[in-house]
């Protein structure tokens, strides 16, 4: 049974380290997917802004070194920075529209001090992430994702159709075919060894068959040579702000908060694609996956690119396929991104790959990405309210990828921004989650330390709740029962909690009780634990049976409650418990 559990099929977690032979291969893979996107915005910002060709080739430049040093962030953990996971960083898509008004108003200076505005407001949302944590749920990150994936799609099903001129238009549906097929027996049929290399395969296999049809243009490579620097095309920051810059500031600010709320579902999903086990989300991971995005964003700012992003629908695709995400693939990724830097002559290699090739293994990723979206509306489970959220937002997002109904209606290029189903989607899924948690009743609250002595007055508190709500004896002492056992967990011999009250300095601890319906719904917030409690839930069924006092607490915490969830944040630990009545 184990092994058709979700990521049961992974040679290699996060922190286990594989072959460097491996790696390299792995990080070939995911270079070769985020690589195309990274130069189509570089070029269409470029090009579209009216700027020179020495200042593309500088921000090309740029963007590589930019998306090295952040990829081999990411796969460290350093303090509050990193996750210590794999990520496939790409320059992003979302500030194309709003860079090239920058940039046709007041130049690459004036782009610079908006990009740093972004910045700021990025890094605010991993530092306000506890108090969004009732909005940021599994079921918005999911829709989010499920947009993401069907907003991809057109964009894909027109590099499948590209065809050089002369030749049969149907050529790159053969090219298509021939690399789906490869990628796709490989990865259902081979063994372990072999799965890692499905997309390498695949790939060469989709490049032979474009041969024939005249794909390939070799004089970029010729003429590029193995090593090079581009000229400096430093804008420089401008400390006196033009009206420009005012009037622009708002819509920068609000692409970024609605970037950082995107590149929470991003994490969320590579998270729990890197595990073999189903385990709760650790919020500390998440929050340095986004401060590190914050500093590179920074970064990039400051010498005039565009924001790196990380694409979780090709990361989860490439752990997926291969089967390995060590982030020591990340430590490969960002060593090959730093050698295309350096050498004009290997990035135009890359960029020989046809777009029909690219297209197909877009389309793979497209699939799983989708898949994964679904994963994470039901990891909580589905009622009513969660169905209404999803399937509206879900709706209302696809229909703006196909018509955008605020086009002409408003200025530009707030319609372009609304008009974004992945944008409009998740914003509906964000208000609608919202609501629903300020219309429910308002939470009873008990603020107290983290030490046995407090036990008689937390019953007191939680007899008084069940009391107000009409509970019989039964139902009254099972909610009794769930709240000394959250304590009990969080108190053993063994953990933080009890060195610190050891030392005469307990923890703060806050307890919240809100009705709903028939159901209490308790929160426990004090410091962190090292060790996440859903994660304990999550593998009782599989632990050998030792009497420990520990797994005890456990065993009755669950018996209690009907659901237990835990989440961890720096200098935060929540822990949330349902009793029914």
């Amino acid at each position: 049974m184990a092994s058709n559990r979700p990521g049961s099929h992974l040679r290699y977690e996060p922190n286990e380290p594989c072959s460097p032979l491996l790696a390299l291969l792995v990080g070939v893979q995911g270079t070769l997917i985020g690589l195309p996107i990274t130069v189509m915005v570089v070029v269409i910002v470029g090009v579209a802004g009216g700027q020179s060709e020495g200042y593309v080739a500088w921000t090309m430049f740029g963007s590589l070194i930019i998306l090295a040093a952040v990829t081999a962030l990411q796969a460290s953990r350093i303090w509050r920075f990193g996750a210590g996971h794999t990520f496939i960083s790409v320059i992003s898509p979302t500030f194309i529209a709003v860079s090239i008004l920058a940039l046709e108003a007041g130049g690459p200076t004036l782009l610079v001090s908006l990009l740093l505005v972004s910045a700021v407001c990025y890094l605010a949302v991993p530092t306000w992430l506890p108090l969004l944590r009732r909005i940021i749920t599994p079921a918005v990150s999911g829709t989010v994702l499920m947009l993401i994936s069907v907003s991809i799609l057109p964009v894909t099903l027109d590099v499948i159709g590209e065809a050089p001129e002369g030749t049969s238009p149907a050529a790159g549906l053969y090219v298509v075919a021939a690399t789906l097929v490869v990628s796709t027996l490989l990865t259902m049929r081979a063994p372990g060894r072999w799965r890692a290399w499905s997309l390498v395969i695949g790939i060469g296999c989709g490049c032979a068959i474009a041969a024939p049809f005249g794909f390939y243009e070799l004089e970029s490579l010729y003429a590029a040579s193995w090593v090079g620097f581009p000229g400096l095309e430093f804008p420089g920051l401008d400390l006196t702000p033009p009206a420009e810059f005012w009037a622009m500031a708002p819509m920068f600010a609000i692409v970024a908060l609605v970037f950082a709320v995107k590149g929470i579902g991003d994490a969320v999903a590579v998270q729990q694609a890197s595990r073999r086990q189903p385990r709760a989300t650790d919020f500390r991971m998440l929050q340095g996956t986004l401060y590190a995005n914050g500093i590179s964003m920074f970064a990039s700012a400051l010498i005039g690119i565009l924001p790196p992003t990380f694409f979780s629908s090709m990361t989860v695709s490439v752990v997926t396929l291969t089967g390995v995400a060590s982030r020591y693939v990340g430590y490969a990724m960002a060593v090959i991104l730093l050698a295309l830097a350096l050498s004009p002559k290997l990035a135009s290699l890359f960029l020989l790959i046809p777009g029909p090739v690219l297209g197909a293994v877009l389309l793979i990723a497209i699939g799983i990405f989708f898949v994964q979206g679904i994963q994470s509306v039901m990891q909580d489970g589905i009622d009513v309210s969660k169905t209404f959220i999803v399937g509206l937002s879900f709706a209302t997002g696809a229909a703006m990828e196909f018509q955008n109904v605020f086009e002409g209606l408003i200025p530009s290029p707030w319609d372009l921004l609304l008009g974004n189903g992945v944008t409009m989607g998740g914003l509906m899924a964000v208000g609608l989650t919202a609501f629903m948690e300020l219309s429910r009743s308002r939470p009873r609250r008990l603020t107290t330390r983290l030490e046995f002595s407090e036990l008689p007055r937390i019953d007191t508190f939680l007899q008084d709740v069940a009391g107000r709500m009409g509970w019989n004896e039964a139902s009254t002492d099972r909610l009794r029962s769930a709240g000394e056992e959250a304590i009990s967990s969080l108190l053993q011999p063994d953990n933080e909690f009890a060195e610190t009250e050891s030392q005469g300095n307990p923890p703060r601890l806050m307890v919240s009780a809100r009705p709903d319906g028939r159901a209490v719904d308790l929160e426990f917030i004090s410091v962190l634990e090292e060790e996440n409690l859903g994660d304990r839930l999550s593998y009782l069924e599989e632990e050998p049976q030792v009497v420990d006092e520990r797994e005890v607490s456990f065993r009755l915490l669950r018996h209690y409650a009907s659901t237990v969830r835990h989440q961890k944040y720096h200098g935060m630990d929540i822990i949330m418990v349902r009793v029914e009545s």
